[in-house]
């Protein structure tokens, strides 16, 4: 496990680089939306963060490679561009070496995560440097890696915030990408808003989760992380049961996310179930499918802290 706390400490120190951003806070009424302006001093456009995302692999191509995929569904479409990190371009394909899969972006107001998804991206290439790191250390633990960063699962939706709705977590044609996969899907709660929740007319009918689901399954991660933002928690499955697996792996996966609290969130991160510590259930969510279809082993949701 020494490994992935490594890494996972890379990427929380990551987080605690980023400035302080400010998050939008939901009107009462939710169908409205808000016309406050996106501080462009603090956030990139979807296009300027994409295409700087594309300029730093072209920088970078001995370590970096980026394709974009898309896909459709009854007339509606989407893209998503996924960014392959090996130390090795050549070893990419190497089954050999630690996967991990990284999504940030999966709802459109979200959108600190994808400048973190950037900046770990900058990292990465070493075009940038965390303060005190080891990058030996960690280049040592990089050489047997692969990652694979989705920037923006959820580039419609981000557009729609661009365009003032500011308070827009879901798709393109409004359905939350954080619900529409198989695993305890279409089960709703008394509290269910559709505004924020929206399933989908089925599992996998939106183009960005099938594309998510093809990447997941490829690939074969060894290590899942949904990063998402909003309040400081690390969470693993479940997120449709108020409770974790039973087993090692599950074991595992709560010793983790207790060291890295101890030392990055100086235990002040919520850690456990999504479905046990955030206070609601959710149902058809990626990280809960990640474990039980997947099987990956190491699934996890993270929540970054900002504040406003």
């Amino acid at each position: 496990m020494g490994g992935s706390f490594l890494l996972f400490s890379y990427l929380l120190s990551v987080f605690a680089s980023l400035p302080s951003f400010t998050v939008v806070k939901a009107d009462s009424d939710l169908t409205r939306p808000s016309f406050t302006p996106i501080n462009r001093d603090l956030y990139h456009s979807s296009d300027d963060l994409i295409e700087q995302i594309k300029s730093l692999v072209h920088r970078h191509p001995d370590k970096l490679t980026v394709e974009t995929i898309k896909a459709g569904n009854k007339g509606y479409t989407s893209e998503i561009t996924v960014v392959t990190y090996c130390q090795s371009r050549k070893e990419t394909d190497d089954k050999s070496k630690f996967r991990i899969l990284l999504s940030f972006g999966q709802h459109g107001r979200e959108l600190i995560t994808s400048e973190l998804a950037l900046r770990i991206l900058s990292i990465l290439s070493e075009e940038q440097f965390l303060p005190k790191m080891d990058r030996a250390s960690l280049n040592g633990t990089l050489d047997n890696v692969v990652i694979k960063v989705v920037p923006m699962e959820n580039l419609n939706g981000r557009k729609l915030v661009e365009a003032g709705n500011l308070c827009e977590r879901r798709n393109g044609r409004g359905v939350d990408l954080n619900r529409n996969w198989s695993v305890d899907w279409g089960k709703k709660e008394k509290d269910y808003d559709p505004y924020e929740e929206n399933p989908g007319i089925a599992p996998f009918s939106e183009p960005e989760t099938q594309i998510m689901r093809k990447i997941a399954i490829s690939f074969d991660p060894h290590i899942w992380v949904n990063v998402h933002s909003g309040m400081e928690a690390l969470f693993m499955p479940y997120d449709h049961k108020n409770r974790t697996p039973d087993g090692l792996p599950s074991q595992r996966m709560r010793l983790l996310l207790e060291e890295l609290n101890n030392v990055h969130c100086h235990k002040r991160c919520m850690i456990g179930s999504g479905g046990g510590s955030v206070g609601y259930l959710a149902h058809g969510t990626a990280t809960d499918y990640m474990h039980d279809v997947v099987r990956v082993p190491m699934s996890f949701t993270f929540e970054l802290h900002v504040v406003g």
